[in-house]
């Protein structure tokens, strides 16, 4: 299947199988397509293959956890090679979070065996009658009764659909019980560990009865130019002692340095109204390493490692096969819920990858209803008994348990934060944190406002890895890579003026291509778009440049702002919420909050340089000019 010999005309196949596997739940049929020469130049794979397959294949308002919903898998070209990072591929669909297109990473190795089992993509269509899971092997698939894995956790289903299959390394994507439970916030694991985790796919998946994705491959991935390849490979894994912030990861994972976060104001406190949080380190990635962790683990060819794990028995027990939690999770379970206790938010952090759950999302509608509680707008009558005050941990694992079994309080919590804002009223919709839906990734946009311009832009909500951190502005040293482009003096952190925005455009369309191609953000940190064109010119064997790759970024965040269009959403959905307009009440930050003038300023902008309206609609003329069917 990754034969390099050309077809029908077109060029040889270096980076990508050129298939696409299609599979009807409802019918039971499964059918191989071609992916056209076309599509994958204009496109590129990952976030661009899955914007354009839903663009061109959903009918606008349909109910996202109804049978006509589709969900897309697709890896990019990069995906499987020989390079650092590129053990990603991009999982999407309607959302029944947030009404949007959904478009969510993950890492693990599945999406590499996906490309050496012959596919570049699939698409799952349609319902099955009963619960299966679907099984891919070299250019094959077959359907598989799951009647008797529905009710297991990921773990148990990682290891019972191995022992079917007599495959111990088949790599699965698969949902638990909030998947199958339809939690309107449920992630699709890949593996035990890593998960997409945004914007509700576990439901989707649990919706179709699709209990999990097994895939096994054997043939390699060919490259144009491997030694090149090999090259950049060694140049960029010699970075992860130079680069800090790589290091940092490297040695103990995402939240080494939460400390540092809290004194600048970055880390949320207390759903994000609170600056000061002294207990923070007893959080910290450095603490769970030095106390409870259990080594570390990674991705796909990935030598950066940055996958925490973590062991202990007492006072409850906690795997380290579910790994250990990210910076986002130690957020949004610890200090935004003011939980300073490490061990509980590892075993709420094991629960949420057990079930299948987003945490970002769980956090942020737990510490919605803290503030809630503590506000007199709940009473401990609507939380089923639970004292949901600050701090509280095990009201928290008791959520977390009542959200996996839509039970009482937490079928509720079940629905997501904008739901849950509605149905209390009474204004709490002020400090409900959310944009069209979704919970925001764990960064504060009043310290850095291009943060919060993605918040509002990005198509399925406040993402922060679709994102964009300020401090890359700040310095002469992180505008180095941006020379080339016509950018050379920094901007301050504060600023969100034209200059800003422009910058903003350049970093973002640069972070929509990293999932495109399907290479890590964490790995790709160094990686401009000058190296990102040459990485792709030497798995592929094109010759492109910056310029086409920047293009290709337009063409795919502009086919996702259309799919958001047709679905009723318009600028007036591109707001962040009001809390980012005031002060928190301590910190670094107790003097500084966002100006809604100059934000709505950077917004207009932002549709301007991207060919938008003065209410985001791209212009026919845009659509035209970028291919756009």
């Amino acid at each position: 299947m990754t034969e390099n010999t050309a077809r029908d005309g077109e060029s040889p196949l270096y980076g990508y199988t050129g298939n696409l596997l299609r599979v009807n739940l409802s019918t039971g049929d499964i059918t191989t397509e071609k992916i056209g020469e076309t599509v994958r130049r204009r496109y590129l794979g990952g976030s661009g293959f899955v914007s354009y397959y839903l663009w061109k294949e959903l009918k606008a308002g349909i109910d996202p956890l109804g049978s006509e919903n589709r969900l897309v898998i697709a890896t990019g070209p990069v995906t499987g090679a020989s390079i650092m990072g590129s053990g990603r591929h991009t999982l999407g669909a309607k959302s029944p979070l947030t009404g949007t297109i959904a478009l969510s990473q993950v890492g693990e190795f599945w999406g590499a065996e996906l490309k050496r089992a012959g596919f570049d993509a699939v698409i799952i269509e349609g319902k099955a009658e009963r619960p299966a899971y679907l099984t891919i092997r070299d250019g094959g698939a077959e359907l598989h009764d799951a009647s008797h894995l529905w009710g297991m956790e990921t773990r148990e289903t990682q290891n019972a659909i191995r022992a079917e299959l007599g495959e111990p390394k088949a790599r699965l994507l698969l949902i638990g019980p909030g998947g199958e439970k339809l939690v309107r916030y449920a992630c699709i694991m890949g593996g035990l560990f890593d998960a997409a985790g945004r914007g509700g796919l576990g439901a989707v998946m649990g919706s179709k009865l699709l209990k999990a994705i097994a895939v096994r491959g054997s043939a390699p991935v060919t490259t144009a130019d491997p030694s090149r390849l090999r090259e950049i490979h060694k140049n960029l894994v010699a970075n992860i002692n130079k680069i800090p912030i790589l290091k940092g990861w490297h040695e103990a994972g995402t939240g080494f340095d939460m400390d540092s976060g809290v004194l600048t104001g970055d880390v949320p406190v207390r759903n994000w109204r609170d600056g000061d949080f002294p207990a923070v380190k007893n959080i910290t990635a450095i603490t769970l390493r030095d106390t409870i962790g259990a080594g570390m683990d990674g991705c796909f060819y990935c030598p950066l490692r940055c996958k925490k794990k973590a062991k202990f028995d007492t006072p409850y027990p906690v795997d380290p096969a579910y790994g250990a939690p990210e910076y986002e999770t130690l957020a949004a379970l610890g200090s935004n819920l003011g939980i300073a206790d490490l061990k509980a938010i590892v075993k709420a952090n094991e629960m949420c990858n057990a079930a299948g759950i987003d945490t970002i999302s769980a956090g942020g509608v737990i510490a919605f209803s803290m503030e809630c509680y503590e506000r007199g707008l709940l009473s401990s009558k609507d939380t089923d008994g639970l004292a949901l005050t600050w701090g509280n941990a095990e009201a928290m694992l008791e959520c977390i348990r009542k959200i996996v079994r839509r039970e009482g309080f937490g079928d509720i919590l079940a629905r997501g934060i904008r739901y849950m804002a509605q149905r209390v009223g009474r204004g709490a919709e002020e400090f409900a944190m959310h944009v069209k839906g979704l919970d925001p990734g764990q960064h504060e946009p009043r310290l850095m406002p291009s943060m919060g311009l993605g918040f509002m832009v990005n198509p399925h909500g406040a993402d922060h890895c679709l994102n964009v951190h300020d401090t890359r502005f700040a310095h002469e040293g992180g505008m180095r890579s941006l020379a080339a482009l016509g950018f050379h003096e920094p901007v301050p952190m504060e600023d969100i003026g034209p200059r800003k925005v422009a910058l903003f455009r350049v970093e973002y369309l640069r972070q929509a291509l990293l999932d495109c191609f399907a290479l890590c953000h964490l790995s790709s940190a160094p990686v401009d778009l000058a190296l990102l064109a040459e990485i792709l010119n030497c798995v592929t064997g094109w010759q492109t440049g910056t310029m086409e790759l920047v293009r290709i970024a337009e063409r795919v965040m502009t086919v996702a702002r259309l799919f958001n269009i047709r679905e009723g959403f318009t600028d007036e959905d591109d707001r962040l919420p009001p809390r980012y307009f005031q002060p928190k009440t301590s910190g670094a930050l107790a003097d500084r909050a966002l100006d809604p003038e100059k934000m709505e300023k950077a917004k207009r902008y932002f549709y301007t340089l991207m060919g938008w309206d003065s209410h985001g609609v791209p212009l026919p003329e845009r659509i035209e000019e970028l291919y756009i069917e």
